[in-house]
């Protein structure tokens, strides 16, 4: 192999076109841009979205709900799913992530323990918030219940 005869693998590349260059190149007098028109001049051609006037799809449906960029989102668990661990595991969110004990752990502010379900293990639980039932029921179970910030 030498370096003179290394060429692009086969329908690698294709030919530039060269507009404006003649009739015989087939791209030549108006440039594949048909006659006059806005399409044919300098800059031609609209926004993206622009429906000729009328009014935009975007403005014509209505906008509803609300979307709060400040608001908290926790990754929630139940203790019916802490109920399947071995007694004596710490769980966290770093554990809970790992494990994918819970649906959704991305963009999470921590993690929050509902009270359904029962529990009769214990095990030590570190979260961010805890409902009144899953404490009570983490701590008859002989578990610590931890609240991180």
């Amino acid at each position: 192999m030498r370096i003179d005869t290394l060429s692009p693998a086969e329908g690698a590349t294709s030919r530039v076109k060269r507009l404006g260059r003649g009739i015989g190149s087939g791209h030549g007098k108006t440039s594949c841009k048909g006659h006059k028109g806005q399409w044919a001049r300098s800059g031609g051609g609209v926004r993206p979205g622009f429906e000729g006037g009328q009014m935009p799809i975007a403005r014509r449906i209505p906008k509803r709900g609300f979307h709060n960029k400040w608001a908290t989102h926790y990754t929630i668990i139940n203790l019916s799913q802490l109920a399947k661990l071995p007694a004596g595991t710490v769980v966290d969110f770093g554990y809970v992530s790992e494990n994918k004990l819970a649906k959704e752990v991305k963009n999470s502010s921590g993690l929050k323990v509902l009270g359904n379900g029962e529990l009769k293990v214990a095990l030590t639980v570190k979260a961010v918030k805890f409902t009144e039932s899953a404490k009570a029921a983490i701590e008859k179970a002989g578990g610590t219940v931890e609240v991180v910030e």
